[in-house]
């Protein structure tokens, strides 16, 4: 499956953005999603994660209850909706897809390119 995320941009903190993936290729509905992030000199950490179906969602603490993840499996996307925007929440997220619901970046396999998300203070 090819992912194709886009949405970032610079953002004011208390803001909100909204970010998408599309993913073409193998049917996107056998696929959990997931939503990572790197900021410079960082690792890449998790963000959101959800289920083939939708119905079950992972976060990370640092974004629970500020971020949702959500998906649209007739139109294969994948959605982060982000609020209440932090200066700590620059980073380029990268959408992934793999075969289980996870936490963890070796779980999945495909990745979409990454989009550059900037809060500023």
């Amino acid at each position: 499956v090819q992912l194709q995320a886009s949405g970032g941009g610079l953002v004011q903190a208390g803001g909100s953005l909204r970010l998408s993936c599309v993913a073409s290729g193998r049917t996107f509905s056998y696929y959990a999603m997931g939503w990572f992030r790197q900021a410079p000199g960082k690792e890449r950490e998790f963000v959101a994660g959800i289920n083939r179906s939708g119905g079950t969602t992972y976060y990370a603490d640092s974004v629970k209850g500020r971020f949702t993840i959500s998906r649209d499996n007739a139109i294969n996307t994948v959605y982060l909706h982000m609020n209440t925007l932090k200066p700590e929440d620059t980073a380029v997220y990268y959408c992934a897809a793999g075969p289980i619901l996870s936490r963890t970046p070796r779980d999945f396999y495909s990745w979409g390119q990454g989009t550059q998300v900037t809060v500023s203070s």
